[in-house]
């Protein structure tokens, strides 16, 4: 009988270790499936039963199936709580921290209460990986129920951790030099995941002295020598965050060297750029940064192979691939004036192709071109209006229509084609429309003797004015009209004046935006150039804290765009002057030029302009703006412009 029971007991162990891997096997598909995205849920019951199981790899299966699917089964989650109490008592420190993490994942008020006295025992935990992993869990206790967290003592168990002798459960709240000096001896200690936590806490330490951020400083260089990337990136994030608050000159340009010369300048990699020409592989997305970067790191010496690839690229399938490319062409044209020539002649092989978008691409991009060198590529404007019937957008035809209106005087039918693109003037997009308007003025003022130039300027006028709901276009139609009757002289003046030519300093980041986007050197917020909180919910800010030590430069507010007095100085500057010669043919007599030339000469010239308006009705002569042509209609009182603008 003995014989046959020992026998009896060695079948039952086989038949145990079967029944193992039967449950190993299973909570392998339901993972597997998980991470496809299929719904397991329905299994919650079953899985549960796993809990009981010695076995490490069922219990860690089990767990993340609880983390999944523990915030749907509110309901059912208490079957669970026995089992985690349990294993937070486990002999295995391995258990013990997966339960207590696992528990910080499910943030339902059942778990949360009974997480409380398990993480209050974990965090004095004789093992360091259970400290650690509930150090974690208190902060995600603090951000499911913030009053738990604090009136449990559990802030205070935290800062505890931090004079914990092992490194790896340093934590940080609010710095100062003893604690900052503490976290900077365990970052030798530490893996690679706790340094970089270690570094990014460091961010919130504020030197009240010079000495205090040039000592630490120099003993987070040491980092620069990691081989982990993440490490790195994060060292140098402290490092432009301590320089604000250092004064030796020589140990920052000490640390800039140390930092490598691609992060100070781009230029380095100027003679890389092949690096970044696009694979044929590559997806659309990664093809739009390449070229971005391309552009980015252009210059005179690499500028030719630059353009040898974005006329490649020109050809390609993708539509929004190609706008991209021709686009990046126009824009090489502006940065580098020496390739400007050929950035033309390439623009000008792209027109030839006679494909809808990309004609529409280098038309916009041609715009931009003229503004950037006045007087130098007008010669290619026949080019272009032999396109005119293959726009069909409106920032391509808008761009045409300003071209046409600039160079009025140097397009012989320019009348012609102002007259046919207006033709759908009242079925236009308000863009268009925009153009339309400040190009048959232009016109009238280059052609103010052309009968045809008149009557188009009078039908826009009266379309903008009477048929158009758009307060802007109403607005500056008026405006036009009141200019135009008042002195066509001084209108000129004001429509003609010469452009600022365009530059790259667009590109240049403002040194306010600057310094907060070096507070997430390697964060999204790095490669988009806009802080996490614009595009992250919820994402806090980064900003440099006032302190004794903050140098001076730092400490200036960031420059808004619009209160800068000297780019509207240089625009005012610009604009009194002629452009390129035109204007004296513009306007025709030498009585209308000592007009214009006398405006500043003293109050009689103000009171000579504002003669015109006398009459009550401001509106009263507007018929007379166009020398002797007479309205069809004529024009309402000032009652009826009040209504119908209003």
């Amino acid at each position: 009988m003995s014989g046959q029971g020992g026998q009896d007991a060695k079948f039952f162990q086989r038949g145990k270790i079967q029944e193992f891997r039967a449950e190993l096997a299973a909570p392998r598909k339901i993972v597997a499936n998980i991470t496809m995205g299929n719904d397991m849920s329905a299994l919650f019951t079953d899985v549960v039963q796993c809990l009981g199981t010695p076995l490490l790899e069922i219990k860690k299966m089990v767990y993340l199936f609880l983390i999944c699917y523990g915030r749907q089964k509110a309901d059912q989650i208490h079957l669970v709580i026995p089992s985690f109490l349990q294993d937070c008592n486990d002999r295995n420190p391995l258990v013990r921290a997966l339960a207590i993490r696992t528990m910080s994942y499910i943030p339902t008020p059942v778990v949360i209460e009974a997480l409380t006295e398990p993480l209050r025992h974990c965090l004095k935990d004789r093992d360091p990986y259970v400290r650690k992993t509930a150090a974690i869990c208190v902060a995600k206790l603090y951000t499911a129920d913030p009053r738990k967290a604090e009136k449990g003592g559990f802030v205070e168990m935290l800062r505890d951790l931090l004079l914990d002798p092992n490194a790896t459960d340093g934590v940080i709240f609010k710095l100062n030099l003893t604690v900052a000096n503490k976290l900077l001896t365990a970052l030798g200690e530490s893996s690679e995941w706790g340094t970089i936590y270690i570094l990014d806490s460091l961010l919130r330490y504020v030197p009240e002295k010079h000495v205090d951020a040039e000592i630490m400083a120099e003993r987070v260089i040491i980092q620069l020598q990691h081989a982990n990337s993440a490490v790195v990136l994060t060292a140098i994030k402290v490092l432009l965050y301590l320089m604000n608050y250092m004064e030796n000159r020589r140990l920052m340009e000490y640390i800039c060297k140390k930092m490598g010369p691609p992060l100070a300048a781009p230029s380095v990699l100027k003679n890389d750029v092949k690096v970044f020409f696009c694979k044929y592989n590559d997806p659309i997305y990664v093809k739009l940064a390449k070229l971005e970067i391309m552009y980015r790191l252009a210059r005179e010496e690499n500028a030719r192979e630059v353009l040898a690839e974005l006329q490649e690229y020109a050809s390609e399938v993708d539509v929004d691939f190609v706008r991209k490319a021709v686009r990046s062409i126009g824009r090489l044209a502006i940065k580098v004036e020496p390739a400007a020539d050929s950035c033309i002649q390439a623009l000008l092989e792209l027109l030839e192709t006679k494909v809808t978008y990309v004609v529409q691409e280098a038309v916009i991009v041609t715009k931009d071109v003229f503004r950037r060198y006045p007087g130098k590529y007008e010669g290619i404007i026949p080019k272009l209006c032999e396109n005119l019937d293959l726009l069909d957008e409106p920032e391509s035809k808008a761009a045409m229509i300003w071209i046409v209106g600039q160079f009025a005087d140097r397009i012989d039918n320019a009348d012609e084609l102002m007259d046919d693109l207006t033709y759908t003037f009242l079925d236009e997009p308000v863009e268009v429309q925009l153009a339309l308007l400040s190009a048959a003025v232009k016109l009238f003022i280059y052609k103010a003797q052309s009968d045809t130039s008149k009557a188009l300027v009078h039908k826009v006028l009266k379309w903008a004015t009477e048929e158009v709901d758009n307060p802007d276009l109403r607005d500056r139609g008026f405006m036009y009209w009141r200019l135009l009757a008042i002195n066509p002289t001084v209108a000129g003046e004001i429509v003609l004046a010469e452009k600022p030519a365009i530059t790259t300093d667009a590109d240049r980041m403002d040194r306010g935006a600057l310094d907060q986007l070096l507070l997430h050197t390697g964060t999204l917020g790095s490669i988009y150039h806009k802080n996490p909180e614009t595009f992250i919910r919820n994402a806090a800010g980064k900003a440099l804290t006032d302190s004794p030590a903050l140098n001076p430069l730092s400490r200036q507010e960031p420059r808004k765009p619009s209160s800068s007095a000297a780019p509207a100085t240089n625009n005012l500057q610009v604009a009194s002057q002629p452009s390129n010669g035109s204007s004296s043919d513009l306007m025709g007599t030498s009585a209308s030029q000592e007009g214009v030339d006398g405006e500043g000469d003293g109050e009689g010239d103000d009171e000579d302009i504002e003669s015109p308006a006398a009459p009550a009705d401001p509106y009263a002569n507007l018929d007379n703006a166009f020398g002797s042509y007479i309205a069809d209609e004529p024009r309402p009182q000032t009652k009826d412009l009040l209504l119908q603008v209003f």
